[in-house]
């Protein structure tokens, strides 16, 4: 199984953001940055099976371009599970729940990716940037554990 964790793009500011931080888009930079990324994840051929996304706007929104571009629509899936408070606990549930799928991508926060990876991974300390993407291969379900194959940051994706 490849997973591909998806940082969303840039949005505004938190302290700036005035109601439900659930609610705070990106911005107009961020959502001109994350159309360059789905080009370049196009060009990747990355063969997703699923992409599945944190229900708050921003990731949403992240994924959604992603999956209009990569022609996955019918592929999106909101879960709650990977709203803030993320966790390798988590993505066990998560994978579980989407055994049948083999390439899955992520979509979601900081710092629960990075925590997330790092456990997955058996430690090392990392930090998945906004529109950033890691990949990591599941080595074994029983533990979950994977290998990280590669991490690029928005400046590489947004070529």
């Amino acid at each position: 199984m490849i997973l591909y964790f998806l940082r969303h793009g840039l949005s505004g500011s938190r302290e700036e953001w005035k109601g439900d931080d659930a609610l705070r888009p990106l911005t107009k930079e961020g959502m001109k940055s994350m159309v360059k990324q789905a080009e370049t994840l196009a060009d990747l051929g990355l063969n997703l099976d699923l992409i599945i996304t944190s229900p708050l706007a921003r990731a949403f929104q992240t994924a959604d371009i992603i999956a209009d571009r990569l022609k996955k629509g019918d592929k999106l899936l909101q879960d709650e599970r990977l709203g803030p408070g993320f966790s390798s606990d988590d993505l066990a549930k998560v994978l579980n729940d989407n055994a049948e799928a083999q390439n899955i991508m992520l979509v979601g926060h900081e710092p629960d990716f990075s925590l997330t990876i790092s456990a997955l991974t058996g430690g090392g300390r990392m930090l998945l940037k906004k529109g950033g993407l890691a990949r990591v291969d599941v080595t074994s379900t029983e533990p979950l554990q994977g290998e990280l194959v590669w991490l690029l940051p928005p400046k590489v994706m947004a070529r």
